[in-house]
């Protein structure tokens, strides 16, 4: 009866410890799900103030990506990350490099750091007449970028802003 409960015991403890070490894969949903984390510095000099010295920013965000197609090989000119100035619409795409599936669910996560370089300030006066550059009539603006991903099957990821980043329009 002994040696009967003591195999049954180390049968139990067997499988608990087998269990313990088994790893779920993560459940993301298919479409890329992006958060901000970080801007390198809150205060950039606009584009023509110093053409010797240009300014630019590090932007980082998070992402999880449930099928884990982020990406597209060197060969492919596709673009898959979108920065938009929210001030005038304006915007510009980046390239992700490719991203191997991992693992058995191949759900993906990971960060994401893009260098932008700096942009002009833009003024709108009160008739509605934008200005940019060094013809605007102000020392400062402010400046916001609001950021998509998009996967290999064309799934788009959710909106994220940037902490708002002071643009030094004038020295």
């Amino acid at each position: 009866m002994k040696n009967g409960l003591l195999g049954i015991l180390c049968l139990a403890l067997f499988a608990a410890l087998t269990a313990q070490f088994c790893v779920k894969p993560p459940d993301y949903p298919l479409e890329p799900v992006i958060e901000f984390k970080s801007v390198s510095k809150s205060v950039m000099r606009q584009r023509p103030l110093s053409p010797a010295d240009p300014d630019s920013v590090v932007v980082s965000f998070t992402y999880t990506d449930g099928d884990g197609d982020l990406g597209y090989p060197a060969s492919d000119p596709t673009t898959s990350v979108f920065f938009r100035d929210e001030r005038d619409l304006f915007g510009s795409e980046r390239k992700l490099p490719y991203v191997d599936p991992q693992g058995a669910g191949n759900g993906i996560s990971g960060e994401i750091s893009v260098v932008l370089p700096t942009t002009c300030c833009i003024h709108t006066n009160p008739e509605g007449i934008k200005t940019a550059c060094e013809n605007v009539p102000v020392t400062t603006d402010t400046l916001v970028y609001v950021i998509t991903i998009r996967d290999r099957a064309g799934n788009v990821s959710n909106e994220i802003k940037t902490s708002p980043i002071l643009l030094i329009c004038k020295q």
